[in-house]
C-alpha cells in the first residue's frame, strides 16, 4: 500500500498559516504530515524566520485527530539520544499514538559553526546513529536499561512513559553505502533517500538496491523495510502524476510531497490536497 504525506515548509512562513497546512493534511486525508528538524532555513538562503521542528509537532498533535505526524529527519546529533527519546514519547501521547519517529546522523556545518557546537566525522555521526536506534529501542520498551557504547553511556536509565504505541516505526534517513545503509538495514522501519529532493529515480534505484544487500548481510527479509522520497510537488498536474507513477514503479511505498509555489504554503497545500485522489489513484 502506498501512503501519501505532506511536508509543508516551516520557514518564511507564519504560525497561523501553519495551523491551517496541518488541518489541510489531517482533513483532506493525507497519511502524514511532516517538519525537519534545522536551526536555519534550508535552501541557498539561510536566513530569515525557521520554526523549531519538535516544538511544532507538539502542536500538531493537539491541533489534528488522525493524521499520523512526524520530522523528516531529527538530527541525532542535536540532542542526546535520550533527550530524544523522552520528547518522542512525550509527542507519541500528546498525538494519541501517531507519532512515526526520523532520524537521522544529523551534522548542519552551517547552524554547528554559528552555535559554536562541534561538526563530527561522517564515520562517527553514523556510529552515533546506530547507537541511538538501539538506545531508543531499550529506552521505549525496558523498565530500566544499561548501554555501554563508543559514543554514549546509560547507567540505570529509566524512560517512562513509554511511547503509547508499542513501536513507533522508525524512519532513518541516509544515502551512505558503506555504513549509513547498513545501519538503515539493522534498524529502520522506513527508509528516506537523505539526498536532496530531486535525486534521479536511477540513483533511488540504485541505492535500494544497495540497501538489499545489506538486509541480505544482516539476515533480514528487505521487504520488511519500506522505501520513502521526499519531492517538491510540480505544479503541472500531469507531471506530478507521472512523477508520482515512477517512484511508486521503483518501488517506494511511502511518498512526502513538499507544496511548493508562487501563492504561498497554505495555497500550495490546498492544491495538493485537491490532487490527491488522482494521486492515490495511481499509488
Amino acid at each position: 500500500m502506498t501512503t501519501i504525506g505532506l511536508k509543508p515548509p516551516q520557514q518564511h512562513v507564519g504560525i497561523a498559516a501553519l495551523r491551517e497546512t496541518w488541518q489541510i493534511a489531517d482533513e483532506a486525508g493525507f497519511d502524514g504530515c511532516w517538519v525537519f528538524d534545522h536551526l536555519a532555513p534550508m535552501g541557498p538562503d539561510r536566513t530569515g524566520d525557521v520554526f523549531d521542528g519538535w516544538s511544532l509537532l507538539a502542536a500538531m498533535a493537539e491541533a489534528t485527530n488522525r493524521v499520523r505526524i512526524g520530522c523528516l529527519v531529527a538530527g541525532n546529533t542535536n540532542r542526546h539520544p535520550g533527550t530524544f527519546a523522552k520528547i518522542a514519547a512525550t509527542v507519541d501521547h500528546l498525538s494519541g499514538g501517531r507519532l512515526d519517529v526520523g532520524l537521522g546522523a544529523g551534522g548542519d556545518t552551517h547552524t554547528d559553526a554559528m552555535m559554536g557546537t562541534p561538526t563530527p566525522p561522517a564515520v562517527e555521526r553514523v556510529e552515533r546513529l546506530a547507537e541511538a536506534c538501539e538506545i531508543l529501542r531499550l529506552l521505549w520498551t525496558r523498565p530500566v536499561m544499561d548501554f555501554a557504547g563508543r559514543h554514549y553511556t546509560l547507567t540505570g536509565a529509566v524512560g517512562d512513559p513509554k511511547p503509547l504505541q508499542a513501536k513507533p516505526p522508525l524512519w532513518l534517513g541516509s544515502s551512505g553505502e558503506k555504513l549509513g545503509l547498513r545501519v538503515v538495514a539493522e534498524h529502520a522501519d522506513v527508509w528516506l533517500n537523505a539526498a536532496l529532493p530531486g535525486t534521479p529515480i536511477a540513483e533511488l534505484r540504485r541505492l535500494s538496491r544497495v540497501l538489499d544487500e545489506h538486509c541480505a548481510a544482516a539476515g533480514r527479509d528487505p521487504a520488511a523495510i519500506r522505501r520513502a522520497v521526499q519531492f517538491r510537488l510540480p505544479a503541472d498536474a500531469d507531471t506530478a502524476l507521472r512523477l508520482t507513477r515512477d517512484y511508486v514503479e521503483a518501488g517506494f511505498t511511502e511518498l512526502v510531497l513538499i507544496p511548493t509555489g508562487p501563492d504561498g504554503v497554505v495555497a500550495a497545500c490546498e492544491t495538493a490536497a485537491k490532487l490527491l485522489p488522482r494521486l492515490r489513484d495511481v499509488g
